[in-house]
């Protein structure tokens, strides 16, 4: 079968490309050229391209650069600036993998000729008792991936290849050193790849979009302080704000761009009964009965929520807590999950939150927070 695999620069897609050769793959190496400004870090920064490079001549594959930086703008970086004017919290990362690595390198396949695509994720494509192909959690939980491949669950995923999920991320580092790779010891990213650890997040907002100064207001409507900028603030923060000190812990309960305030209040006030969900991707098309039980994470390394589907349409669903649990901030990726026959926990659909909060009075006075 003949693979295009997507090389990062980093040790799990080098691995990668290792095992499909394994298998008597004919593997091609492509490393996505996705940003064009200042990068230090992550898969769009320079030196990403030398290492994958290096580490295809290494694996003896023909190795490409494909440069997508005109989608990557469209796709990613435009609608991370447009939601942080919204008062929105975007998740790059799961849009690059919607739009960059599982559609536009989909279709570039198609017009090689490729059979399949492989990336160096750390997830897996499992198929259920009714033979459709599902994403899963990988092998190894600390480094699982699945939660930010959500919005692939409806693509033709038999064509998808993900090696390194059957392995723990220590298994992979040894199989690079065996095979004489220098990405073995390379520390994973954890950053946005296109926000510089010089210039921050406020920065590279402050170049494309303006910037406004906000009140910041405790909950009966006194003001406590102000920010140099509302759309840099996001439901849930703490710190940062430069609030006064004291006993009472003080969290963002709302954000509102547009009457440039910002209100705070204590933690048992940042509570909700469930989530409103909007632009929801289900498994294979197919949205969830009213009445199923989910488990869902709301962050890529966040602890997983029981919860119950209340209503699930086409593109929006509503999820409802099994007990009160921190809102979502809006724009948040909220994946649900489920486990297979034989006990394998698998994407069975996810969107962003619509509202930051399933329930429409907002704010909630009585429940205390979970680990408040």
């Amino acid at each position: 079968m003949r693979v295009l695999a997507a090389m990062s620069g980093g040790v799990d897609s080098s691995v990668a490309v290792a095992l499909l050769q394994e298998r008597g793959h004919d593997v091609v190496g492509v490393t996505m050229r996705l940003w064009g400004g200042p990068s230090d870090t992550g898969c769009c920064s320079a030196t990403e391209v030398a290492d994958a490079r290096r580490a295809a001549a290494r694996l003896g594959v023909e190795h490409h650069v494909f440069d997508f930086s005109e989608e990557f703008d469209r796709h990613v970086v435009d609608p991370y600036v447009a939601d942080h004017a919204a008062g929105r919290t975007p998740n790059p990362c799961v849009e690059c993998n919607r739009h960059l690595k599982f559609d536009a390198l989909v279709q570039r396949a198609d017009v090689l000729g490729f059979d399949a695509v492989a990336t160096g994720h750390h997830a897996r494509i499992v198929r259920d008792a009714d033979g459709r192909h599902l994403v899963a959690r990988g092998v190894d939980v600390a480094k699982d991936q699945s939660y930010v491949l959500h919005p692939i669950v409806d693509s033709d995923l038999g064509r998808v290849l993900m090696p390194v999920g059957e392995m723990t991320k220590d298994r992979v580092r040894a199989r690079a050193a065996a095979l004489g790779l220098r990405t073995a010891t390379k520390p994973d990213s954890q950053d946005v790849c296109f926000i510089t650890r010089a210039e921050g997040r406020a920065a590279f907002l402050a170049e494309r979009m303006a910037l406004h100064p906000a009140e910041i207001r405790d909950v009966d409507g006194r003001t406590v302080g102000r920010t140099d900028a509302v759309e840099l603030v996001t439901i849930g923060q703490r710190r940062g704000l430069g609030l006064a000190g004291g006993a009472d812990r003080r969290f963002v309960l709302d954000v509102d761009v547009a009457a440039r305030t910002v209100t705070v209040g204590p933690p048992e006030r940042l509570v909700g009964d469930g989530v409103a969900l909007e632009r929801v991707r289900w498994a294979g098309g197919r949205p969830l009965a009213p009445g199923t039980e989910v488990s869902v994470q709301c962050s890529a390394h966040g602890e997983v929520r029981p919860a119950t589907v209340e209503t699930a349409g086409g593109t929006s669903a509503t999820i409802r807590w099994r007990s009160p649990q921190r809102r979502v901030a809006p724009g948040q990726s909220v994946v649900l999950f489920g486990a297979t026959a034989n006990g394998v926990e698998v994407v069975l659909g996810g969107g962003t939150s619509a509202s930051g909060d399933g329930d429409p009075s907002g704010l909630r006075e009585s429940q205390q927070l979970p680990g408040s």
